[in-house]
């Protein structure tokens, strides 16, 4: 997220990156990746059959039966969402907030990107009947309304849809005419409680409207680190399924949009999810979510308000309550915020403008690594503990984030 002054805040290439875990990389798959180093073409366009193959068993294993003839692979969810945009055509409606890198990617194509504010109780989601409305008055202007983005497992809310109001964002969607992308990078990280380990339910718009959504996933979120790119997208298994993949793969073809062969060989492993990289993946979305609850009583405890955390690593919170304090500091708006907050943390606080929100709402996403440890040592050791939040690395973390906010409040 760094910039120089002279550029300004603008520049797409000074977005925030998405939360990162923080941990060790996993050293099973670090074999796995040294194994087949001699691979020195990538993968064909779309992905060879062991990926789109262990991509049909992961999204089987959560009960959505698909053929990898209806998967293809990229180097990264951003690929693969350019090329489908590109693919379908249209102007697209998305949830406000929205990741950061969503809107980007719709205005490279030139195409025109309209946000839809979220039901009070989640992200992730529009609310069904402000996307309805909106739907309206865009074509009314002569906009050409097409695709619909969402997500089951929100960055940077870090909220879950309930099923109800999925269900109506997606019956929305249905009436409006829009293809649903539903991203669920997020949806293995949902912090489940130990004592309530069923409580959440996670569903896909996949399971809704079956002939009409592509589901995107992108590895980094739960399965591999960042730094090996891998992403796929499960497209309908009907005629416009297939077109639309077909001219999906011609995109990702022009943009030499390819996966490196020695992490695709990673990535079929990880989505198979034998028992380490399944241990690890819950035992991290165990560990972001005990942090973030500890961040999240902290907020709340100077009066500023944020959803409960329920997914990812990373909370969004609103310090608009705390707005006479900031001002005190010289603190007027969210670009001013993530530049304040960033320098006495330490890390990335990117502001609410950079997610499709009112600049003038004091709204930032903070996020859970840094809070783990300064050190791959001290980052291993929270993930092992029985109680991370003993830790006088991880105490000391959450010392300091409260001794930033002590004084904000009147």
């Amino acid at each position: 997220m760094q910039r120089t002054t002279a550029e300004g805040r603008g520049p797409v290439r000074y977005g925030p990156p998405a939360p990162q875990p923080g941990l060790p990389v996993l050293p099973e798959l670090t074999a796995v990746l040294a194994a087949a180093a001699w691979r020195s073409a990538p993968e064909p366009p779309g992905g060879g059959v062991p990926v789109r193959s262990a991509a049909a068993r992961h999204w089987g294993r959560r009960g959505l039966p698909t053929d990898p003839e209806n998967v293809a692979a990229g180097p990264g969810a951003p690929a693969l969402l350019l090329a489908l945009l590109g693919a379908y055509g249209g102007d697209v409606m998305l949830p406000r907030p929205c990741p950061a890198w969503w809107t980007p990617q719709v205005r490279l194509l030139g195409r025109r990107a309209y946000h839809v504010p979220t039901p009070a109780e989640c992200g992730g989601v529009p609310d069904p009947y402000a996307l309805l409305e909106t739907v309206r008055r865009v074509r009314a202007e002569g906009g050409d309304p097409r695709v619909l983005l969402l997500s089951v497992a929100d960055d940077p809310t870090a909220t879950v849809p309930p099923p109800e109001l999925l269900r109506e964002a997606c019956e929305a969607a249905a009436s409006a005419g829009l293809f649903v992308v539903s991203d669920e990078t997020w949806r293995d990280t949902v912090h489940r409680p130990v004592h309530r380990p069923h409580d959440m339910v996670v569903l896909s718009p996949a399971e809704m409207l079956p002939d009409d959504v592509a589901v995107l996933l992108d590895l980094s979120g739960a399965l591999l680190p960042a730094g090996w790119p891998a992403a796929v997208v499960r497209f309908p298994g009907t005629p416009r399924g297939t077109w639309l993949r077909a001219r999906s793969l011609d995109v990702l073809t022009a943009t030499g949009a390819f996966v490196a062969g020695p992490v695709a060989g990673a990535a079929a492993h990880a989505l198979d999810e034998p028992a380490p990289v399944a241990d690890r993946a819950a035992a991290a979305a165990a560990l972001h979510g005990a942090v973030a609850a500890a961040a999240h009583r902290e907020l709340l405890a100077v009066g500023a308000l944020a959803r409960p955390p329920q997914a990812g690593r990373h909370i969004y919170a609103d310090l608009t309550p705390l707005r006479a304090g900031l001002a005190r500091k010289g603190v007027g708006d969210a670009m001013e915020l993530e530049d304040w907050l960033g320098a006495r943390l330490g890390a990335p606080t990117p502001g609410g403008q950079r997610f499709a929100d009112e600049p003038v709402a004091l709204r930032v996403r903070l996020s859970t690594g840094p809070l783990l440890g300064a050190t791959p040592e001290e980052r291993l050791a929270a993930l092992t503990a029985t109680d991370p939040l003993g830790l006088d690395h991880v105490r000391g973390s959450l010392d300091r984030l409260r001794s930033v906010l002590a004084g904000l409040s009147d």
